[in-house]
């Protein structure tokens, strides 16, 4: 159902952690070779005529009859067989993102069809609609639209309900896969032009979760058409498979949320605020706000990875290769101290960097004072502590032991890289180099990765060969996520940090300063001094400033290479492992925590989840 980003060259020679300085500086070595993300918007098209359309729909489904679908594909992937059945077909490059969704779509056909009609999801557009005179108006649940003989969105609508379906008038969004996790539905029939589809959907398939998608004819949003029969073909047809075809993720997802959702009291029961009175005594404020920090807001990926190894090591101790893996009690509350300790570093960050925005609300040193917002993310520290003895109960003493102590190290060198990060910004001197830079993102962000993985092997029994492995691949990981991050401050982010160029303006050393500092020329140096070290980060005249100082100096460029480069690394340690659950959760690792996210154009209207 997805296209996703399509990148058109590879990269070599670039900075990642454990390169030498003389890799870095030494000019007999080849330059960083420049990668520049290029317009897909030639791949884009959809074929003109019915008849072209048809011939090809029919050549995808032939060509899925060849794959083996027991995994979920990713982007490289997709593309790859795609430009393969083109070249078949001699049909030109242009059609490639069409390509992609027909493939996508006869992939999981018929786990979709599966599907009962009450646990799917209909994705229609707004631009199905006429412009013009259009009576409908948006309510919660998106468009309000009735049966009004105007266009044909009341039609699939009308009878989409009347199946049992879930259905939105809204653009393929992130609050698709919150409705997926969250346990609405389990798969997806949408209707999208292709820019939607490659922006939004990527993770939705990747996670395993069967869609099928109807390609709209442009992409010009006003009054535009499909092909009408492609969706009546699919809506309306129910066939039941006894097991499904493609390993899929979203039931390990769906356990780490309810972690935050339906099973908290359980994992984490409440003991100062058992009742509402209770909550508002000062007494029972920090454990209510804590509760409320820990419920809302992340896309818990920590206790997800930890419990997806879990799984896939467990299931080598498995006579049964098709039971269903229970989690118990103890394994729950290590996975929720995962998230616990996670978020207890994010507090604290936000008041050490006076960050205004988490999880697009105001940072809780803003909300309720310094003073609180220190003494919560303490709090939380002590309740991740807590779970982990608590599971002793369930994964053993022992075990409980070395989670302990892999978190313990954790959060030493989180503390650690947080230090670097504040020490610099206190120097007298305006020196960074990148691999100063990398130093820092790799003991604050690759322990955390380290840790959720350990844990998740450790329960099992012993970590073993494994120890070397997960150390190396989650700093590849987590230097990746935070360039990456880096680039997304450049962009804004509604889950995170609401002001472009923020990061850079509050004078944090990231490797895009870093890289700027390595090959600017004097005065861009001086530039980049003077911009840095003046004014309040909301000033839109530095953030230009600095943008196209780090344009000249190519450093966006670099630092989307630097993340190839850690994808790449990673990857290739990912494929080195025997256990074929264990590499495909890797893989999955890979293709998630360093996917690409595209910023939409605009934002869209609030679309809340129908009940049944």
């Amino acid at each position: 159902m997805s296209i996703a980003p399509l990148d058109q060259e590879s990269s070599e020679d670039k900075i990642v952690p454990g390169s030498s300085k003389a890799e870095v500086h030494s000019s007999d070595n080849k330059k960083p070779v420049k990668r520049k993300r290029q317009s897909t918007s030639h791949l884009k098209a959809v074929p003109e005529t019915s008849a072209l359309r048809e011939e090809m729909k029919a050549e995808a489904e032939k060509f899925v009859e060849t794959l083996d679908c027991s995994n979920p594909f990713n982007k490289t992937t997709l593309e790859a067989w795609s430009r393969e059945l083109l070249e078949q077909l001699d049909q030109p490059e242009k059609f490639l993102g069409f390509m992609m969704v027909l493939i996508g779509n006869f992939f999981w056909k018929r786990q979709f069809l599966a599907i009962p009609f009450e646990r799917r999801l209909l994705l229609l557009p707004h631009c199905l609609k006429h412009a013009e005179g259009c009576p409908a108006e948006y309510d919660e649940f998106g468009l309000d639209c009735e049966k009004c003989g105007a266009c044909s969105i009341a039609d699939y609508k009308v009878r989409a309900e009347q199946l049992g379906y879930k259905v939105l008038v809204a653009e393929g969004s992130p609050v698709v896969l919150k409705i997926i996790v969250g346990g609405y539905v389990d798969g997806i029939l949408g209707v999208a032009c292709l820019n939607v589809l490659e922006k939004s959907i990527d993770k939705v398939l990747i996670a395993g979760v069967p869609s099928y998608a109807v390609p709209l004819h442009s992409g010009d949003c006003k009054n535009t058409k499909m092909d009408e029969p492609w969706i009546w073909e699919v809506l309306e047809e129910y066939r039941p498979l006894e097991q499904p075809l493609t390993r899929s993720y979203l039931p390990t997802m769906r356990a780490a949320n309810a972690l935050f959702e339906d099973n908290f009291d359980q994992v984490l029961p409440p003991l100062r605020t058992k009742s509402e009175a209770a909550a508002r005594t000062p007494l029972g404020k920090t454990e209510a706000i804590s509760y409320d920090w820990l419920k809302h807001g992340g896309k818990r990926f920590r206790p997800f990875i930890t419990l997806a190894a879990y799984d896939a090591l467990i299931k080598a101790q498995q006579s049964d290769e098709a039971a269903e893996t229970t989690y118990p009690l103890g394994v729950q509350k290590a996975a929720m101290a995962i998230e616990v300790f996670h978020k207890a570093s994010l507090i604290h960050d936000d008041i050490e960097d006076d960050d205004q925005y988490r999880y697009g609300r105001e940072t809780l040193h803003r909300q309720h004072g310094t003073g609180m917002a220190i003494n919560i993310g303490d709090y939380l520290i002590g309740v991740g502590y807590r779970l982990l003895n608590e599971a002793r109960a369930d994964i053993g003493a022992e075990a409980a032991s070395d989670l302990i102590e892999k978190m313990s190290a954790a959060h030493i060198k989180l503390c650690e890289g947080q230090g670097a990060e504040m020490a610099w910004q206190e120097s007298e001197t305006f020196e960074l180099a990148p691999l100063d830079a990398l130093q820092i993102y790799a003991l604050k962000t690759s322990p955390a990765f380290e840790a959720a993985l350990y844990a998740g092997i450790r329960m099992t029994g012993s970590v073993g060969k494994y120890e070397a492995l997960i150390s190396s691949f989650s700093r590849h990981i987590g230097v990746g996520f935070q360039i990456l991050n880096d680039l997304k401050d450049w962009q804004g982010d509604d889950d995170n940090k609401l002001i472009s160029g923020q990061d850079a303006l509050a004078m944090r050393p990231t490797l895009l300063l870093a890289l700027a500092l390595q090959t600017a020329d004097d005065q861009q140096k001086a530039d980049l001094k003077d911009i840095i070290l003046q004014g309040h980060p909301s000033d839109g005249a530095r953030i230009g400033r600095l943008r196209q100082i780090y344009q000249d100096c190519d450093v966006f460029n670099k630092a989307e290479a630097l993340v190839d480069k850690s994808r790449a690394r990673a990857e290739e340690l990912a494929e080195s492992v025997e256990n074929e659950d264990f590499k495909q959760l890797l893989m999955f690792f890979c293709d998630t925590v360093l996917a690409e996210e595209t910023p939409e154009a605009k934002p869209e209207p609030q679309v809340l989840m129908p009940t049944a």
